[in-house]
C-alpha cells in the first residue's frame, strides 16, 4: 500500500509575508557540528527537504566556522529552482572568533555570507544570541545598521535570537514598531520547556513571527539522550531519560512525539530542527504528516508529561551551546 502523504503545512511568520514550512531546515550540521557530513549528503538532504516540502533554511557564519552557510549555499545551488520557492535565514554577530555586534561588522557580515551563500540576498537576517552582547547596543546600533541592509534590498527581514526569552521583551520595547521582524528561541517549547507559550500573545500583538528551534531539547528528548555538555540539571537529565525508556517499552518514539508536541501550536511559525541526512529529514517530514492526518498522541504525550512534572520548565544557563 502507498505511504499517505499530505502537503507539507505553510504557515504565516508575523507580518513579513512569507509562508514557512511547518518544519524548518536547521543546517548547523551540515557544518560538521555534530560529525562529519559529506557534500553529497549535504545535498542530498536538502534536495530531499525540498522535495517533501520544506521550504525554509536557516544557517549562520559561526556553524562550523562559515562551513555551514558554504555546504547550504552549495545544496540550494544544486536545486535548479528559483530563487523565490525557499526561504534563506541566516545570522551575525556571532563568529567563530567571538561576539561583535557593531554596525560596521554586521554590515560586513552579510556581504561574507552572501558569497558563501551564493545568493543575492537572505530573506531573514537575524542577530545571533544577542544575550551575549549589549542589548542596548543591539537595539541602538546593530538592528538600525540591519535596516540600511533591508533597504539596500541585500536582505528582506531582520530577527533577533537567543535562549533567556526577556531578551525579546527588552529588545521590541524599545524598537519602533517593526523594526524587528521575526524572534527565534530555542528549547523553550518543547515537552519539558513550554515557556514560549507564556510570550505568544505578547509577540503577535508586536507582529512578531515566531520560530522554535530545538523540540528535542539539545538531545534531551532522545533515546540517545543528551551530548556530555548539555547544561542541564541531573534531575531534569534523569526524566528525559525515564521518559524516553518509557516510550521504547510501548514501541514507541520520544522524538517524533517531541517533535508532533512542538508542532501542534499553530501561533509557531517553524519548528527548526537540525538535519544532516536524507533519513532524517523523512522522519522530520513523517512525523508533521503523520500529526497532520491524524493528530497527536495524547495519551503518549500526556503520560510523558507526568513523568517530567517534577523538572517541568526548568531552565538552564545560556552559553555552553548556543542556537
Amino acid at each position: 500500500m502507498a505511504l499517505l502523504r499530505t502537503k507539507m503545512e505553510l504557515r504565516p511568520l508575523g507580518n513579513t509575508g512569507l509562508r514557512l514550512s511547518c518544519v524548518g531546515f536547521g543546517a548547523s550540521p551540515l557544518g560538521n557540528v555534530f560529525g562529519p557530513v559529506s557534500e553529497n549528503d549535504a545535498i542530498s538532504s536538502v534536495r530531499e527537504a525540498f522535495r517533501l516540502g520544506i521550504n525554509f533554511f536557516d544557517t549562520s557564519p559561526y556553524y562550523g566556522g562559515t562551513l555551514s552557510e558554504k555546504m547550504l549555499g552549495k545544496a540550494l545551488k544544486a536545486l535548479e529552482v528559483p530563487r523565490n520557492e525557499y526561504i534563506v535565514s541566516t545570522k551575525c554577530g556571532r563568529y567563530a572568533e567571538g561576539f561583535d555586534f557593531s554596525a560596521e561588522r554586521v554590515t560586513k557580515s552579510i556581504d561574507e555570507s552572501l558569497a558563501r551563500l551564493q545568493l543575492d540576498y537572505v530573506d531573514i537576517l537575524q542577530c545571533h544570541d544577542i544575550e551575549f552582547g549589549s542589548l542596548d547596543q543591539i537595539v541602538n546600533e546593530t538592528i538600525p545598521a540591519l535596516q540600511k541592509l533591508k533597504e539596500s534590498g541585500k536582505i528582506r527581514f531582520i530577527g533577533i535570537t537567543g535562549l533567556p526569552l526577556e531578551v525579546f521583551t527588552y529588545v521590541l520595547d524599545r524598537v519602533p514598531p517593526g523594526a524587528v521582524d521575526v524572534i527565534l528561541s530555542y528549547c523553550h517549547y518543547s515537552i519539558n520547556d513550554s515557556t514560549l507559550e507564556d510570550l505568544l500573545p505578547y509577540l503577535k500583538s508586536k507582529g512578531v513571527g515566531v520560530i522554535s528551534a530545538s523540540p528535542l531539547a539539545m538531545g534531551l528528548l532522545t533515546e540517545t539522550g543528551p551530548p556530555e555538555w548539555h547544561p542541564a540539571s541531573p534531575e531534569l537529565k534523569s526524566a528525559c531519560q525515564a521518559a524516553a525508556a518509557y516510550c521504547k517499552e510501548r514501541g514507541k518514539n520520544i522524538s517524533k512525539l517531541s517533535m508532533q508536541y512542538s508542532l501542534s501550536n499553530k501561533d509557531i511559525s517553524s519548528v527548526l530542527v537540525g538535519m544532516n541526512s536524507v533519513r532524517q529529514v523523512e522522519e522530520n517530514a513523517a512525523a508533521a504528516t503523520e500529526l497532520a492526518l491524524f493528530g497527536n498522541d495524547r495519551e503518549a504525550i500526556a503520560a510523558i508529561e507526568a513523568i517530567l512534572k517534577s523538572v517541568k520548565n526548568q531552565t538552564w544557563p545560556s552559553g555552553i551551546k548556543q542556537s
